[in-house]
């Protein structure tokens, strides 16, 4: 980043406090999946919405008094929808905390969090859903929305009050990094999950065959003297779940599919009609095993990087719509749980500020296009849990990012916004930079290129 231009962020009030001054883009390249929309035009944004948008929109076309913005023919977007995302506030302040999120967030051009429950005390009732959401209002400048515990303590055993918490504003519920193991537990939250049209999310990996396992199984780890973890351990899980699913209905998201033996399953289940989703980390669509290279804890994940054969089998299948969100997996984990050998560390990696100029790696190898990125970044999540995010509809909340695809830059962990620093993409070469992003019209992000 150049020395006079430093980035700015928004100040934390709640968005719809004050009343802002519209805001209005031209000559910016529209992508809008929500709507098949990639042309280029212009967007208004007035009292939090977006009031109008389209080709006729040009740069004598806005009201007096407007922010005008000349977008150079750089992408405006419905703002990212991220569907996994560990705060580590409650209860892990000295990794995360929801404002130092919510401004790597803003920094990657995520307008909505999803929080997982894994906190201390776990977000298994009423008045945690609660706390979180006034927390968030007091301190994040992004949108975050919390998903229930599906388990009390996320202990696989005492299901909680899915329809209670729903009322107070979970979008989904969810064990976070651990599975359901009990089968009939599992079918019970799905059941009764179904009375409330609630959606399960859940991290299909069966832990027994997980077992002492640290890596993919295969030929690298056995270079490495580490002890590997089956495709089946996700097959197995994933197989049983949707069984589960055809049996008591419901609706289920795969929170991260790894491997290519699992796209077989999902499809089946597809072509079936079961109401399932999936979704992949930007990790395992950009990165593989090979990449751990030295014993780099920061690459120990759950699930792990596979293979490069399995990496481009989630690749062909986010292109051709059989997987449908990209999540960052953003799990902050500080020196004291990283920094021990690679088998001892804990797993997690932060994500948000990384997770578009990652996928757009994806768009520049051509391998998928940019307008489903956006769509598995943005407008199917945002689908799934029923938001009204992730289109550039009229009417809609004017939660957008602006980018420029091609800038070139290199990540640098001490730049990053989280309080953790265990990025994946330490020193990267990145093309594509997030210049400015937006929550309800106001600018949370600014680059500082406009």
């Amino acid at each position: 980043m150049p020395t006079d231009q430093k980035p700015t962020w928004g100040s934390p009030e709640r968005f719809e406090r004050e009343r802002v001054r519209p805001i209005g883009f031209h000559n910016v390249r529209l992508i809008d999946p929500a709507n098949g929309r990639d042309e280029t035009g212009g967007l208004l944004i007035d009292e939090g919405k977006i009031a109008d948008v389209g080709p006729h929109l040009t740069a004598d076309a806005f009201p007096e008094g407007a922010e005008v913005i000349d977008g150079g023919g750089n992408v405006l977007a419905p703002g990212l929808v991220d569907m996994q995302v560990f705060t580590g506030e409650p209860g892990y302040e000295h990794r995360e905390t929801i404002a130092s999120a919510s401004r790597a967030a803003a920094a990657g051009g995520v307008t909505t969090m999803i929080c997982m429950p894994d906190t201390n005390p776990v977000i298994h009732d009423v008045a945690m859903v609660d706390y979180v959401q006034r927390l968030a209002r007091d301190t994040a400048i992004v949108r975050l929305a919390p998903m229930g515990a599906l388990t009390r303590d996320l202990a696989g055993n005492e299901m909680t009050e899915i329809g209670l918490m729903s009322e107070a504003g979970a979008v989904a519920f969810t064990n976070g990094r651990k599975a359901i193991t009990n089968a009939q537990t599992m079918r019970r939250a799905l059941t009764y999950a179904r009375d409330f049209d609630a959606l399960i999310v859940h991290h299909a990996e069966d832990p027994d065959l997980v077992g002492e396992g640290v890596m993919h199984e295969g030929e690298t780890a056995t270079r490495l003297g580490l002890k590997g973890i089956p495709a089946e351990a996700e097959t197995v899980m994933l197989s049983r779940d949707l069984k589960l699913v055809g049996l008591a209905g419901g609706r289920y998201h795969a929170a991260q599919l790894s491997t290519a033996r699992a796209l077989t399953t999902l499809r089946r289940a597809k072509e079936r009609g079961l109401p399932v989703t999936a979704g992949v980390s930007i990790n395992n669509l950009t990165l593989n095993e090979n990449d751990i290279g030295t014993y780099r804890t920061f690459l120990k994940l759950s699930p792990p990087l596979r293979s490069e054969d399995d990496r481009m089998a989630l690749v062909g299948a986010l292109a051709d719509g059989l997987i449908d969100v990209i999540v960052s997996s953003h799990d902050p984990q500080d020196v004291e749980t990283k920094r021990h050998p690679f088998a001892d560390s804990e797993d997690g990696a932060i994500g948000l500020e990384t997770l578009l100029v990652a996928a757009l790696r994806l768009h520049h190898s051509g391998d998928v296009p940019l307008i489903r990125l956006i769509d598995a970044m943005s407008t199917r999540p945002a689908a799934i849990l029923g938001l009204e995010s992730g289109s550039l509809e009229a009417g809609r909340p004017a939660d957008l990012v602006f980018f420029d695809p091609d800038m070139p830059w290199i990540v640098n962990a001490e730049e990053l916004s989280s309080l953790s620093k265990n990025t994946p993409f330490e020193d990267a070469r990145m093309q594509g930079r997030v210049l400015r992003t937006i929550v309800a019209g106001r600018t949370v992000y600014d680059y500082g290129l406009h």
